[in-house]
């Protein structure tokens, strides 16, 4: 496996990535927004400072996290394996990546926020580390909302 910093010019594979990953919440109540994301949403978004990570397996890319920097940390969002390669570790390595990334610019805590209904996400991070330091329920322009926790991982 091999783990790349994406250039501007990966959005559609970006895009692609997240799109396959994510479609197992298009029956949740409300989908997830990334299902609502275009390529040229994701190219605006890298355009404007928004990093990510690749990871190819046999050339082929397989998946990808978003994330920014800012005073506070690190915060990646949308981490998105493809179905057929989930539940086998690799999430853990891109994770790993951003960590190092992270130590690398002398940055100290990593976050993420988790929907309340997927608890394998929460427990997947758990696993590697973070903590839950909130909980809030964002509230959406469709009157439904979201129960989130936020997470984060301090590094040494």
């Amino acid at each position: 496996m091999e783990i790349k910093f994406a250039e501007v010019s990966d959005a559609s594979i970006i895009h692609d990535l997240m799109i396959k990953a994510f479609m197992e919440y298009k029956d949740e109540v409300p989908p997830s927004s990334a299902l609502e994301e275009t390529v040229q949403s994701v190219l605006i978004a890298l355009k404007d400072g928004e990093q990510g990570l690749i990871s190819y397996v046999d050339n082929e890319p397989v998946e990808m996290v978003r994330f920014q920097l800012n005073e506070d940390g690190l915060y990646f969002y949308r981490l998105s394996v493809i179905p057929e390669k989930q539940c086998l570790g690799i999430a853990k390595k891109i994770l790993m990546s951003l960590e190092d990334f992270a130590i690398k610019k002398e940055v100290t805590t990593i976050f993420c926020k988790v929907r309340m209904t997927v608890p394998k996400n929460i427990k997947l991070y758990s696993s590697i580390g973070y903590g839950v330091y909130d909980e809030e329920v964002v509230h959406k322009p469709n009157g439904i909302d979201i129960k989130v926790v936020s997470m984060m991982k301090k590094l040494s």
